[in-house]
């Protein structure tokens, strides 16, 4: 395994559909050096890309003149992520959804991607920045028990 304690990684995309790609494939790489199991590092691709597309739909409204940051950090055991947007954020924590009102097409079938990101890290938790200068979610992934 390699030493990656205390380490960033900076990641910038363009507030495009399809380049959620270049920050899970980052997340990976980062997780993969820092001995993460392949399980792991594919609940931290899921819950990255979950995390980018709403920057880039709901955050920065598909405006290609913005873009979403992304910032890796290591500490001994854990990959923090945070994924920095223009929009203000949002106004109230989410909601499990109803997922038998999905399926059967009584709720909109959208709408579930922070409870998955929820489901799919150690910590989750999105910020409003209170100089209205953008808001991020912070991620928190650790090692699983077996490589600790």
């Amino acid at each position: 395994m390699v030493e990656t304690n205390g380490t960033s990684v900076e990641v910038r995309i363009p507030s495009r559909l399809g380049f959620e790609k270049v920050a899970m494939a980052t997340a990976a790489s980062v997780a993969r050096l820092k001995g993460f199991s392949d399980e792991r590092i594919e609940d931290l691709k899921t819950a990255v890309a979950e995390a980018c597309i709403n920057a880039i739909e709901h955050g920065n409204q598909l405006n290609e003149k913005l873009s979403v940051g992304v910032i890796l950090s290591t500490r001994a055991d854990e990959l923090e992520v945070k994924v920095m947007d223009n929009g203000a954020g949002i106004s109230r924590p989410p909601h499990k959804p109803d997922i038998d009102r999905k399926v059967h097409g009584e709720e909109d079938p959208r709408g579930m991607g922070m409870f998955l990101i929820q489901a799919l890290v150690d910590e989750a938790e999105w910020v409003r920045d209170s100089k209205g200068n953008g808001s991020y979610v912070r991620l928190v992934i650790r090692l699983d028990k077996e490589n600790e």
